[in-house]
């Protein structure tokens, strides 16, 4: 099992993520955004004042400590959850709800047990209209991507975790959104399999260029994948800091011991060290 998630997923061509056009697509831009849950002595602010640019085709990653509304705001560039102020525009359109064009991967697998793998990918082709043949084509081509084709044919309950997250990765991708949000996409992974995914979901992305953003609580992890990452303050969540990853790629796991990447998570970990005392104090005062 663990020489198959070892092996990088390979295919001669990956599918296009977009038709009729060339440009670049999933720029995000979010301006003053607040989201507050509950009314009058109820209301709780999750996130205030968020304004953010995301150019086309940049991974990014959320950190910050535990509830300073990293989901949240994430659920908002998803379409989940409304801002209470301020937008969300993905390439200049307010985003109004969820739809294909922001593919989502939960920690959870999310997958239905009762259909077989390609059956799960080939799912959202199917709700838009596909016929079950070409569904199931185009499902096929991103197991490839994700290098699971070989297991095409199986349930959700015979895969390792590991293989379900990259089943929902594709099932992700095969709508081929302008953009891609991970909610902790390997947190319920062990370290050795997390350590390997990370390192797929970079070739798959490279391959393919979709804009993505990665929510996380795990330094190294953000500092590994990311071109940027993002800083949340304790809650209410704001973006305190907009650190670059000037790494270069493609990135292996040897980086994490060089001065340069240690500097960056040293960086990091000194602001949640600051923003999680905070929590902590206003949770006991």
């Amino acid at each position: 099992m663990l020489e198959r998630l070892i092996q990088c997923p390979r295919v001669a061509q990956p599918p296009p993520l977009t038709t009729g056009s060339a440009a670049p697509q999933g720029e995000v831009s979010i301006e003053k955004v607040d989201v507050v849950f509950g009314q009058g002595n109820e209301a709780h602010a999750a996130v205030t004042d968020i304004t953010i640019h995301i150019a086309a085709g940049e991974f990014v990653c959320l950190l910050g400590p535990s509830g300073c509304g990293k989901s949240t705001l994430l659920n908002s560039i998803a379409g989940f959850v409304k801002p209470t102020r301020g937008h969300v525009l993905i390439d200049g359109q307010p985003v109004d709800g969820p739809g294909p064009g922001q593919g989502m991967v939960f920690q959870q697998y999310s997958l239905f047990p009762w259909k077989t793998v390609i059956d799960n990918v080939a799912f959202g082709p199917r709700m838009h209209g596909r016929s079950r043949a070409e569904a199931r084509s185009l499902a096929g081509e991103y197991l490839d991507l994700v290098g699971l084709s070989n297991v095409a044919k199986r349930y959700p309950a015979t895969l390792s975790g590991g293989m379900q997250q990259r089943v929902g990765i594709a099932r992700a991708l095969v709508n081929q959104p302008r953009l891609l949000v991970m909610d902790e996409p390997f947190g319920a992974l062990d370290a050795q399999t997390r350590a390997i995914m990370q390192e797929n979901l970079l070739h798959i992305w490279s391959r393919i260029g979709t804009t993505v953003v990665f929510v996380t609580h795990d330094i190294d992890e953000a500092v590994f994948m990311a071109d940027r990452v993002l800083v949340m303050s304790a809650g209410p969540g704001r973006i305190i800091a907009d650190i670059a990853i000037e790494l270069s790629r493609p990135r292996h796991r040897d980086i994490t011991t060089e001065d340069a990447f240690i500097h960056i998570k040293r960086q990091c970990l000194d602001i949640i060290n600051v923003e999680s005392r905070k929590a902590f104090e206003r949770q006991n005062y």
